[in-house]
């Protein structure tokens, strides 16, 4: 009997060790392979309080967790560079598995409503989609 608890002994720390690092490597391994990308530039409105800026940013963000066909974002404004007359103020960068999945976006109501509701404050906005080269 004592081999036997002895082995019992071992054998729980290793399980739980092994289910520790399933749940490590599924943390940390991407469920989903991005196939193309979208870069979406805007440029704000002169005199666009700032308020409004970031409730745009908060919002394109939120689109992540709205929007199943997503698969990354990232986004952030425009760095100040020399150039006073910037072509843009914010740049939106998103993945899709595939086209499909762009088209879901452009058709979401969610997208729709994000537009309708932030397209006043836009000068001009610049999208751009392109594969991913793996």
């Amino acid at each position: 009997m004592k081999l036997k608890n002895k082995t019992v002994g071992y054998l729980i720390p290793v399980f739980i060790l092994g289910l520790f690092m399933l749940i490590i490597y599924g943390a940390y391994t991407p469920h989903q392979k991005a196939e193309v990308q979208r870069v979406v530039c805007i440029k704000f409105k002169a005199g666009t309080p700032a308020a409004e800026i970031e409730k745009h940013m908060q919002e394109f963000s939120n689109l992540r967790r709205q929007i199943p066909a997503i698969v990354g974002y990232t986004g952030g404004k425009v760095l100040n560079n020399e150039n006073l007359a910037q072509d843009f103020d914010v740049i939106h960068y998103l993945t899709f598995r595939n086209a499909e999945g762009i088209e879901t976006y452009n058709q979401h109501p969610k997208h729709t409503e994000f537009v309708k509701s932030n397209s006043p404050y836009w000068e001009k906005v610049l999208e751009l989609n392109s594969q991913i080269e793996k």
